[in-house]
């Protein structure tokens, strides 16, 4: 008999759902985005968000796709250091934008700034990168 506060194992209970969800990341890639983007956004998203769980599984992608220390350690004061690219930076100001959706945020100034570095095309994958780790978080804390 399962217990009222025990974890729902999501992958087993709406397996082909979870499935159809895990192979949104090989798409985003498939189209274009950039493996190096993806870890420090899912990274980034998942230190705001608390998922211990995703903090260290992004950081340790992150090393096997050839990030450095250095720039992961920094990653959460990245508007504060030169470690990033400019175009970096304006996917990390979207990232935070739409997962902290405070009312007050300037969306037409950040996507201004994005599209100083890349196409609409890129920006809805880096808004479905943001979006997918957003949806891996929250699935990944509701059984803590």
């Amino acid at each position: 008999m399962t217990k009222p506060t025990q974890a729902i194992q999501h992958q087993t209970t709406i397996a082909d759902i979870m499935s159809h969800l895990g192979q949104t990341h090989a798409l985003m890639h498939k189209q274009g985005l950039p493996t190096k983007l993806s870890h420090l956004i899912e990274l980034r998203i998942s230190q705001i968000n608390e998922c211990a769980y995703c903090v260290k599984m992004h950081s340790g992608d992150a090393r096997k796709d050839g990030e450095t220390d250095k720039r992961l350690d920094r990653l959460a004061v990245w508007s504060h250091v030169s470690d990033f690219s400019d175009a970096e930076k304006a996917a990390f100001a979207w990232a935070e934008a739409l997962t902290r959706l405070d009312r007050d945020t300037d969306f037409a100034a950040l996507r201004a700034r994005l599209r100083a570095h890349y196409s609409d095309e890129m920006i809805s994958l880096i808004t479905t990168c943001v979006s997918m780790i957003n949806l891996w978080n929250r699935v990944q804390i509701s059984n803590h």
